[in-house]
Formats: structure tokens, C-alpha cells, sequence
């Protein structure tokens, strides 16, 4: 009498197996993902790519494809965002300023001088306030991942060295499409203009503009030393970039999907900070090398520069608002203890 049943167990046991099996397969299917970035295949950003790729392959036994669109070829930060929210693309890396017009919390990381050093940021974008504003991003279509690593920005030109606030005077310079980058300069007394990163190489070449503002790494991958002459180290305002999906993709994804994305996104934020950071030491010895000037500011000028930065500092509290303001400069200032 017990033989049937355990035959019976035993083929329940194994249709269980089997069913299990079957669910654990379909959990991760093939697909193909179109990763976009705006920087070319031998920067920082292209690093990183290439090695969250690698790790999407060998997490999902090759299911999960990612395919990398560098060089702005999938179109600017902005056109990727609504192409993100439209469904039409999978991924991508840019920047938390170009942000701003979906989501107004991303303004607070525009705001000048708010970090003093890398492991500083580091600490409040990858603590609860960075998160918090992270995940504003799910109501307007966006999934935001991870932060990574611009870097701290700094000035370049061809009109004149700068090294004091008044040489910002007159000079045609290339910001990001960004109210605070904006107002920011043009209280230095800087001709601001904003520009997509795509078209800047050609619009400095062809002196449309007369300078740029960046991080080291940047300047030197887009070859900009072949058409600035003149860096000026300004560490005015320290950039994230934030890797995103579209959430329409993204809610169809399976569980076990969306943690491989996910912990391989953690896995190349590590190694792109490190790597940017590494590499903006010797950018800056390279770009003298080519052949740029390079001037420092001295702390006297830096604080002068602040003060007439105070209304783009209040521009950022009137989009996201006293209390997110003041909770951000809270944990940057435990950070920096």
C-alpha cells in the first residue's frame, strides 16, 4: 500500500522539480538592452559601460545582452531621457543636471560648491537623501539605479587666462542647459549659453563659443585641448552622472532581471569612480603636456566667486524647496566630519 504512494510523492516531487525548473528559466529571457552615453568608447563613461555589460553577460548566462551606443549616437542626454520615458530605449548614463525640467529635486546637485571632495559626495549621493531623490525620478517614467561620477568641473577658454572673478567678464561660455549652471556664470559675469555636450566640440572649434566648463576627464577625451588654450582649475560645482531605465521596461522585467541589472550597476559605479578618479590626475598633467595653460584660483578668489554665487544657491532652494536643501547640506556637512 505504501509503494503507490510514494510513486505518487515521488512523480509530485518531480512535477515540482520540473515546474520550478521551468519558472527559474523563464525569469531571465533573452533580451537584447541598447545602453546610451555621451562620451566616447575610450572615456571613464565608456569604461564603465563595457564593464556593466560584461557583468549583465555573466550574471544571466549570456541572456541579457547589453549593447552599447556611446559617442551621443543614440542623441543627447535629454533625448535619451524621452526616449527612456517613451519606451523606445532600454538605458542609459547622463547627467543629473539635464535632469532638472523632469524632476526638479536633481536641481540640488547643481548647487555650487556644495562638496569639498569626492568621498564627501560619495557618502551623501549613496546615503538616504540621494536615494530619496533618486526615486522622485519613478512618478515621471524614469528608474533611476545608481550615481556615478562626473567630477568636479573646471573652466577652459580661449580668450584669456582666468584667475580672478572679473576675467570671467565678457566670455562666451558653453553651459549645460541648466538654470543654476546658467545663473551661475552669468553672475560671474560670464556669457553663458547653454548647449548640448554633442555639438560643443564643433561649436568651440568654429569659436560659436569661447570656453567650456568641465571635469578634467572630460576635457582631455574630447580632445578640447585641441581647441582651448587656457584651464583654469575652479572646482566650482561637483557633477554626478545617474544611470537610469525606462520604467516602462523596467516593470516587465522579472525580479531576478531587474538584481543582476541592478547589482551590476552597483559593481561599475565602483569601479567608474575609482577609474575617473585615477584618470583626472592624469588628465590634468596630460592636458599641460598638449600644451594648455593652467591656472589656479587662490581661496581668496574662490570665496568671492561664492558670494557671487548666492543667487544660483537660492534659485536651487526655490525649485526643491528649503527642507530637501537643508537635508542635503546636513549630510554633506556630517560627511565632512
Amino acid at each position: 500500500m505504501k509503494r503507490p504512494f510514494i510513486a505518487l510523492l515521488t512523480s509530485a516531487l518531480l512535477c515540482s522539480s520540473l515546474v520550478t525548473a521551468n519558472v527559474q528559466a523563464e525569469e531571465i529571457r533573452s533580451r537584447m538592452i541598447r545602453f546610451g552615453y555621451g562620451l566616447n568608447e575610450n572615456s571613464n563613461q565608456g569604461r564603465a559601460v563595457k564593464l556593466f555589460a560584461e557583468e549583465v553577460a555573466r550574471a544571466s548566462d549570456g541572456k541579457l545582452k547589453v549593447r552599447a551606443f556611446g559617442a551621443a549616437s543614440l542623441g543627447s542626454d535629454d533625448q535619451m531621457q524621452r526616449a527612456l520615458i517613451g519606451g523606445a530605449q532600454e538605458i542609459m548614463v547622463g547627467s543629473t543636471a539635464t535632469l532638472v525640467g523632469i524632476s526638479k529635486e536633481m536641481a540640488v546637485w547643481d548647487t555650487p560648491f556644495l562638496f569639498s571632495s569626492a568621498q564627501q559626495a560619495d557618502a551623501v549621493l549613496d546615503g538616504p537623501v540621494g536615494r530619496e531623490i533618486m526615486d522622485k525620478l519613478e512618478e515621471k517614467g524614469l528608474v533611476g539605479l545608481v550615481y556615478w561620477e562626473n567630477g568636479f568641473r573646471n573652466l577652459t577658454n580661449n580668450v584669456r587666462p582666468v584667475t580672478r572673478l572679473e576675467e570671467f567678464s565678457g566670455i562666451k561660455l558653453r553651459v549645460m542647459p541648466n538654470p543654476v549652471f546658467l545663473e551661475t556664470f552669468r553672475m560671474m559675469g560670464a556669457n553663458a549659453l547653454p548647449l548640448p555636450f554633442s555639438e560643443l566640440f564643433t561649436a568651440l572649434e568654429t569659436r560659436a563659443v569661447d570656453g567650456q566648463e568641465n571635469p578634467f576627464n572630460t576635457i582631455l577625451t574630447s580632445r578640447f585641448y585641441e581647441v582651448q588654450k587656457y584651464l583654469t582649475v575652479t572646482n566650482h560645482a561637483y557633477s554626478p552622472w545617474i544611470v537610469t531605465v525606462s520604467k516602462r521596461w523596467w516593470d516587465k522585467l522579472s525580479a531576478t532581471e531587474q538584481g543582476i541589472l541592478l547589482e551590476a550597476a552597483r559593481k561599475a559605479r565602483d569601479f567608474e569612480r575609482l577609474d575617473t578618479r585615477e584618470e583626472a590626475q592624469r588628465a590634468l598633467a596630460e592636458l599641460q603636456a598638449k600644451g594648455m595653460q593652467v591656472n589656479e584660483i587662490d581661496a581668496g578668489e574662490v570665496r568671492r566667486m561664492r558670494e557671487k554665487a548666492a543667487p544660483a544657491v537660492q534659485k536651487v532652494i526655490d525649485t526643491v524647496g528649503r527642507e530637501l536643501f537643508e537635508k542635503v547640506q546636513q549630510e554633506a556637512e556630517k560627511a565632512a566630519l
